[in-house]
């Protein structure tokens, strides 16, 4: 069972300051067989755990409370969280700590590299916090850090997975030239629900970003996720995937809702793993390179393996 627990609180302060007055939720106390994951532990777990910590280094696995956390560790794979641990919105689905950020750490570029270089990683993950509090929203960062690594781990392939730089003139350029291998920007949900789940964002923004992307840069890969359980109708997921590809999206993720506490967004329902497999086929044949639609689907989840499946897949519409 996936179980969400905030262990990451250690100033008493609260995790979610502005959902602490709003009326309790109702928690799925039950889940159903398919959300079941390995609970972590293992060696290779606390030696993930360790080059980490020596590291000070914050990981989305562990602030959005992942289920897939135990089997991501296990393989070395983590999927680095820079810009600190505090987001300046407050959507209604994430466990990211909400508030006012501290400046950036100026360290945090070789940090981040030096873990990928101990950890030997074939393909790192690296996402941020939403950062309106800066002039670029943390665009050159971004850079900076993707500079890092290529100066370390120059045959490391580079995934990053980031905030929408919504009235930040200028931002995803630098993001862009930087030339990482994927960009993924999730869309997380269908936009009937953005005033409930993702306050502070703007659907077609999002759409239009991804579409940028390709506009600037045809090699980079561009890849968009959504949560299932929100509410949503078929045919709005339906029309979204038509969205992502006229934007030329290559790679879609789709995977459960689960609420972190009783102050978030309640699950609306378990979608049936039956269900996933049919958005997969409708998405494959919509025209995306590469498509994972499962329960415990999450953005970053088999990242490394993904990747060699998307050159394949290229490769394969090109020959």
């Amino acid at each position: 069972m996936a179980v969400v627990l905030d262990l990451l609180n250690k100033d008493n302060r609260p995790r979610h300051p502005e959902k602490a007055h709003r009326p309790d939720q109702p928690v799925q106390s039950r889940k159903p067989e398919w959300i079941r994951v390995k609970a972590p532990g293992s060696p290779k777990w606390a030696e993930t755990n360790k080059i980490v910590r020596e590291n000070k280094l914050v990981t989305v696995c562990e602030e959005a409370g992942c289920p897939n956390i135990g089997e991501c560790w296990e393989k070395k794979h983590a999927t680095f969280m820079i810009m600190g641990d505090t987001c300046t919105r407050a959507c209604a689905f994430c466990n990211v700590k909400t508030g006012l950020p501290q400046a950036l750490d100026p360290n945090e570029p070789e940090g981040v590299a030096t873990a990928v270089e101990k950890l030997g990683l074939e393909h790192v993950v690296i996402t941020s916090v939403d950062r309106d509090d800066l002039a670029d929203g943390g665009a050159q960062h971004f850079a900076d850090v993707i500079a890092a690594i290529r100066a370390r781990s120059p045959k490391t392939t580079i995934e990053i997975l980031t905030p929408d730089f919504l009235r930040k003139p200028g931002a995803l350029e630098v993001v862009v030239a930087a030339k990482p291998d994927v960009f993924n920007h999730n869309l997380e949900t269908v936009p009937s629900k953005y005033l409930k789940v993702r306050p502070g964002a703007r659907y077609f923004h999002s759409i239009r970003l991804l579409q940028q992307v390709k506009e600037m840069d045809p090699t980079i890969f561009t890849k968009s996720g959504i949560m299932v359980g929100l509410g949503e109708e078929r045919n709005e997921v339906l029309q979204l995937m038509d969205d992502l590809r006229s934007a030329d999206v290559d790679f879609m993720t789709i995977g459960q809702y689960l609420q972190p506490t009783k102050k978030h967004h309640p699950v609306i329902r378990f979608v049936e793993p039956s269900e996933f497999k049919a958005y997969e086929t409708t998405a494959y044949a919509k025209g995306f390179l590469l498509v994972s639609s499962t329960p415990l689907t999450r953005s970053s989840h088999h990242a490394g393996e993904d990747f060699a499946k998307l050159k394949a897949a290229r490769l394969a519409k090109l020959g």
